[in-house]
């Protein structure tokens, strides 16, 4: 009987733990979810069509570097961790217009695994499997992040699945502030070190034109994500760094509410205008 019983607990227990990685819960930030987690979340849950991104290499070590856990690479590991203490007591890294100081290390950029040894993009785009494969399918889903458990994970924006609009990361936190200023509902919006992108209802590239012809002036920064693009979602890591949200879907719904993209763009547009400097505060 307290066999029986002791199967029953284990059981009951397993079963609470694959719930975690299932319900209506913020990919990237709910403690334990993995990468395959989040996928599966994105896929089964709210139907969006994803696929592994290429993901980084490792960078190779400069010569002469002492390897970790010899005494030499205590005493480097050491003098690193006081130089960064002294650095950050001259400088607290970059500046709001982008500069920084002299004693300021630049940041690292992380190479990416594709042939192309001048990548732009890191880590977050796709190579094999490429873009059309993007499914919703669990069983795919399980062998790629099974097979590769440190893939980004890419949505293949458009068609059934959300569009975005993106601005640089300082813009996006004006932008931000602004749009809740004017009462405008956003629904998701996806954060990495360099960009914001908001997440907006499919569109077709059609409307799109239709829409921004008809303006007087939409910032030079915005980059639309359609149908044919893709867009890295949290817990990813690529070449410029983590992604997260900035802005994450509520907890237990079906699927994220998204707004038109028309209503972001109308609001980005005022909100850049309003600026002082007539939306240069959105043009970088």
């Amino acid at each position: 009987m307290r066999e029986i019983l002791g199967r029953r607990r284990r059981l009951r227990f397993r079963r609470g733990k694959r719930e975690v990685g299932t319900g209506g819960v913020d990919p990237g930030t709910k403690a334990g979810m993995t990468r395959l987690d989040a996928a599966l979340l994105c896929a089964t849950e709210w139907d969006w069509p994803v696929l592994p991104g290429v993901g980084l290499r490792a960078a190779p070590t400069p010569p002469g570097t002492p390897r970790a856990g010899t005494p030499a690479g205590w005493r480097a590991a050491a003098e690193r961790a006081l130089g960064a203490w002294v650095g950050g007591a001259r400088s607290a890294g970059p500046r709001a217009d982008g500069s920084r100081d002299a004693g300021a290390p630049a940041p690292a950029v992380a190479a990416c695994a594709c042939p192309d040894p001048e990548c732009v993009v890191p880590g977050a785009h796709p190579f094999d499997p490429g873009l059309l494969a993007a499914t919703t399918d669990a069983r795919m889903i399980r062998w790629w992040w099974s097979s590769r458990p440190e893939a980004p994970i890419l949505l293949a924006t458009g068609g059934r699945a959300p569009c975005a609009v993106s601005l640089p990361a300082l813009a996006g936190v004006r932008a931000l502030a602004a749009l809740d200023a004017q009462g405008m509902r956003l629904g998701p919006v996806v954060a990495t070190p360099t960009r914001w992108a908001i997440l907006v209802a499919p569109y077709a590239l059609e409307r799109l034109g239709e829409l921004l012809h008809a303006k007087d002036g939409v910032p030079a920064s915005l980059r639309f994500h359609g149908e044919g693009g893709y867009l890295p979602l949290p817990p990813s890591t690529t070449g410029t760094g983590q992604v997260r949200w900035e802005r994450a879907p509520l907890e237990g719904s079906a699927r994220p509410w998204l707004p038109d993209v028309e209503a972001v763009v109308d609001a980005l547009v005022e909100a850049s205008t309003s600026m002082p400097g007539g939306g240069s505060r959105l043009a970088y």
